[in-house]
């Protein structure tokens, strides 16, 4: 079936271009510069809730973190994956069919988002409580997550969103709206925290509604039936439901066991360095994590692109893609690990005063952990070109494999080596063995996909 005659055009002019690095930068830059804003502010969280409550509060962030995450993974799951199987379907000429799909995909979110909220009201409080934290760390992490869970399902739309106004050619309104949330998460951050002393409370609620601004946006673009992808009548199938799932259950698994090591890391650290370690390891995650938005967003810029020339079979065209996003990924890793490295003392400060503890905690993790910088970028591209490619079972081996197993025998064998050395050494030596994996799985399928 041919796709509309008002739908097809910007998209065959977006992706029937040659694929240079300029044309592919058109696709990617906006996502860049999207998710590096995400964690700009995210960092701004921190930035105003370690100045302004106190360190304590800052490992309560970090506390929660995995719940967070937990709630959100099969979100992700279904985000990652049903948009590459509807890009696919549009390569393939069935628009019509992939709009019900998209619509179908964003219920099912819609129903997963409130069942993780119910979840996740009745787990909170006996997990704080297993941890042995101090009264204050307790408090402040039941504060943000009670009110961070209230905006699950926007926090989900926004997800899912993000990436289809992508993949639909509208990579510039999903960056404005990041960036209109990230102000209005910031200044709201100003106003709960600085001016009304709501706490951890106000941190939680000025990052929901900052999350929520491209739910919204989301919800009037795609209500709009001259727009690429759009809502439409869903038809339920479960063999897209199973695509989705299967696609995208990698990102899953990064998610889930993103929580777990997060989970692991802060069990271990509060063992060898209490509660100033787990400060520590916040700000060095808010290190990394602004680091890795660069390849996130390169990744989710350029995947719309692999899966609508894989859906097409233009062998040559994938070619390209690899061989130029090989290269982007080398440089971005070398820069990044540089910086990082250079600017470690200028970072730990912003976060935590020199003659606070985990000022120096801080410094000794940081110029450690940004050995990885040098193989997270391969990781995640490998990942999310094989969900892209619809491989999601190799992509969740990678996946799976870089983000628990390797962190796992990491995090179990060098803190009891080297001490907390050994905790910041973990990250690195995962990343180098992921790493070896990914190259690995990329010449055992190179034919497949790319010759």
């Amino acid at each position: 079936m041919s796709l509309p005659q008002n739908h097809s055009t910007p998209k065959q002019t977006a992706y029937s271009q040659p694929v240079t690095l300029k044309n592919i930068l058109k696709f990617a830059v906006p996502t860049i510069v999207m998710t590096l804003f995400m964690s700009f502010y995210t960092m701004v969280d921190g930035l105003f809730v370690s100045n302004l409550i106190g360190t304590s509060a800052l490992s309560a962030i970090n506390l929660t973190a995995p719940l967070i995450q937990f709630v959100t993974a099969i979100s992700t799951m279904l985000a990652t994956g049903g948009s590459a199987v509807i890009m696919k379907k549009m390569g393939e000429q069935k628009s019509q069919e992939a709009n019900e799909d998209f619509t179908c995909l964003i219920l099912v979110n819609v129903a997963v988002g409130l069942i993780m909220t119910l979840l996740g009201y009745l787990t909170m409080e006996n997990i704080f409580q297993s941890m042995n934290l101090s009264p204050e760390v307790y408090g402040y992490c039941i504060n943000y997550l009670s009110r961070y869970l209230l905006f699950t399902v926007p926090i989900l739309l926004m997800n899912n969103f993000t990436l289809y106004m992508i993949a639909s050619g509208k990579a510039a309104l999903s960056l404005v709206c990041s960036v209109a949330g990230g102000i209005l998460n910031m200044v709201l951050d100003y106003v709960f925290i600085a001016v009304l002393h709501m706490e951890t409370d106000g941190a939680a609620i000025a990052t929901g509604l900052g999350y929520s601004v491209t739910a919204i946006a989301g919800l009037f673009l795609f209500s709009r039936r001259k727009n690429l992808l759009h809502f439409t009548c869903p038809v339920f199938r479960l063999r897209v439901l199973k695509e989705a799932s299967s696609n995208g259950c990698s990102e899953m698994a990064t998610a889930l066991v993103t929580g777990i090591i997060t989970l692991l890391f802060n069990w271990t650290m509060l063992r060898y360095a209490g509660e100033n370690g787990v400060a520590a390891v916040t700000i060095i995650t808010y290190v990394l994590m602004f680091a890795s938005s660069l390849y996130t967003g390169y990744s989710y810029g350029v995947a719309p692109m692999i899966s609508y020339y894989y859906g097409e079979k233009n062998v040559e065209k994938l070619r390209k893609l690899l061989t130029i996003s090989l290269k982007v990924i080398a440089v971005i890793s070398l820069a990044s690990a540089a910086l990082s490295f250079a600017a470690t003392r200028p970072l730990a400060a912003i976060f935590a005063r020199p003659d606070n503890p985990v000022y120096d905690l801080a410094v000794t993790g940081n110029r450690i952990c940004s050995l990885a910088l040098f193989f997270i970028g391969f990781n995640i591209f490998a990942s999310g070109m094989f969900t892209a490619l619809s491989n999601g079972m190799v992509s969740a081996v990678l996946a799976f494999s870089r983000s628990f197993v390797f962190m796992l025998i990491t995090m179990l064998v060098l803190p009891a080596l080297f001490g907390i050395r050994g905790i910041w050494l973990a990250t690195p030596a995962a990343e180098l063995m992921a790493f070896g994996l990914s190259a690995a799985l990329f010449v055992k399928y190179h034919k497949q996909y790319f010759c």
